[in-house]
């Protein structure tokens, strides 16, 4: 290999890793914009109390968070709420939607 075609493959590789990386940006934007958007749309839809409780949920299970704030949003956009969530409303949802924890109780014979 000559000098010239090293030093194109160099040029091509750079250039599909700065596609690449331009790529990956892209898609970093469009997410942040699309988490500004479900956010602003919980701004409208739920009291501070009730935000702030769906904040604590994140810290603890950020999945279980996200579907909530996809239901919200959903129910939202879909013109089904007539008011703001209050934060017991957001704790009867949460109600509905975990599993009720089974209870065993232990006793010993003897």
């Amino acid at each position: 290999m000559g000098d010239d075609e090293l030093a194109d493959i160099r040029r091509q590789r750079m250039m599909q890793l700065q596609q690449q990386q331009m790529a990956e940006q892209e898609q970093v934007q469009r997410q942040q914009a699309m988490q500004a958007q479900i956010q602003n749309v919980l701004m409208q839809a739920m009291e501070p109390e009730a935000r702030e409780r769906l904040n604590t949920i994140r810290l603890a299970k950020p999945e279980f968070a996200a579907s909530i704030e996809q239901q919200i949003v959903a129910l939202a956009q879909s013109g089904r709420l007539r008011q703001k969530i209050t934060d017991a409303q957001l704790k009867q949802l949460l109600t509905q939607i975990v599993p009720q924890k089974k209870e065993f109780n232990i006793r010993r014979v003897g």
